[in-house]
């Protein structure tokens, strides 16, 4: 789509320090400095092609809370507005999430050009964060669901993102499809292994079942979620496959560390990137 400006950002190819290498962190962290940051959301929006010279497409950010809020903007405010997603069909203004594991998701209404973007830890996607951005898509623009298409962006998979039972619990509250999106994995044992009838005929205190981990399919709750709304399979894209039953992907953070921050990889100390989308001006190339 010409008129269209979107994007996923990568850790690679800025000028941050602090976390390894010419990082291109693009949150304001604790760790980074302010000039670091800027200097890399710069040199990201010139990639996007709309920033250069005297000339700079504003960049709408959020405070993010891991809610459902949504906020329809128009200009950039003063101060990020605490929310979990943007819609705008205003031109020249970009749009952006940050994540480092979560899933950024942007959507699109290719025929009343307008965008849309999310974050979507489990947190947002427990209380549908995508799905109400499609119902917000509807009551601000009148997008048809058939209009639209959807991106979700490198975030941590099912192959890494280890839960909790609380977290199953939750789906399966709100979700009948939400036993499906987890997986299980019984914990290994050496000497269980080597010696199973010892467990089995002399089971002292301590000797219980192993524990399970629990691994949760994100990008599968958030594509059942944009297919509830109305949008069709075919619109969804999540660059994934499967092997061995599960889902394995060449964007998820947490197993590609060199190429995207990931929170759990780095064990808390890392960077953002951002997933972006943006509307051309009219007879407007280069967006300016």
């Amino acid at each position: 789509m010409p008129w269209l400006v979107h994007g996923f950002s990568t850790r690679t190819g800025g000028v941050s320090r602090v976390y390894g290498g010419n990082a291109l962190n693009l949150g304001f962290t604790k760790h980074d400095s302010r000039a670091a940051v800027d200097r890399n959301r710069e040199l990201f929006l010139k990639e996007l092609g709309v920033a250069g010279g005297r000339r700079r497409w504003p960049l709408v950010t959020l405070r993010q809370i891991h809610s459902d809020l949504i906020h329809y903007v128009d200009h950039a405010p003063e101060r990020p507005p605490a929310g979990d997603g943007l819609i705008t069909d205003t031109p020249g203004l970009l749009i952006a999430v940050q994540t480092a594991d979560c899933l950024p998701v942007i959507v699109v209404d290719k025929k009343r050009h307008a965008v849309g973007v999310f974050h979507a830890g489990w947190r947002g996607t427990v209380k549908r964060i995508v799905e109400k951005g499609v119902g917000a898509m509807r009551r601000h623009f009148g997008s048809d669901p058939r209009n639209l298409v959807a991106a979700i962006g490198p975030g941590i998979q099912g192959c890494c993102y280890e839960v909790g039972e609380e977290v199953r619990a939750r789906f399966e509250a709100q979700f009948a499809y939400g036993a499906s999106l987890f997986r299980e994995v019984k914990q290994s044992d050496p000497v269980r292994e080597k010696y199973p009838l010892l467990f089995l005929t002399a089971r002292a205190p301590g000797h219980s079942e192993l524990p399970v981990k629990l691994f949760l399919d994100l990008v599968e709750a958030n594509r059942r979620q944009l297919g509830d709304a109305g949008v069709a399979a075919k619109n969804i894209d999540a660059s994934a496959a499967w092997k061995d039953g599960r889902r394995h992907s060449s964007q998820c953070t947490a197993c590609n560390p060199n190429l995207f921050f990931s929170f759990r990889a780095d064990k808390g100390v890392t960077g953002r990137q951002m997933g972006v989308a943006g509307i051309r001006p009219p007879d407007s190339p280069f967006g300016f």
